[in-house]
């Protein structure tokens, strides 16, 4: 009989949370040396998904690209940074 994860330790914080935060155990996308990467999910709209999608197609991106790009943009990397 397998032991189960328990939700304790499913949910338990890192002990080191700088560490963790900088921790490489993905691979670098697309062959990129440091392009490190990592998943944000957020709820939004069908109707804000649909406009979205949109306006990427129409200046000839992906979604993911673009809204990267206005990621970066509203949120700077500032002097002591973890990342």
């Amino acid at each position: 009989m397998s032991e189960r994860p328990t939700r304790k330790s499913f949910a338990s914080r890192p002990a080191d949370p700088e560490r963790w935060i900088k921790a490489t155990d993905v691979r670098p996308r697309d062959g990129e040396a440091g392009g490190f990467t990592a998943r944000l999910t957020i709820d939004i709209t069908p109707e804000l998904r649909g406009r979205i999608k949109i306006v990427a197609f129409r200046r000839g991106v992906t979604v993911a690209d673009m809204l990267r790009a206005l990621l970066a943009r509203e949120f700077p990397a500032t002097e002591g940074d973890p990342s």
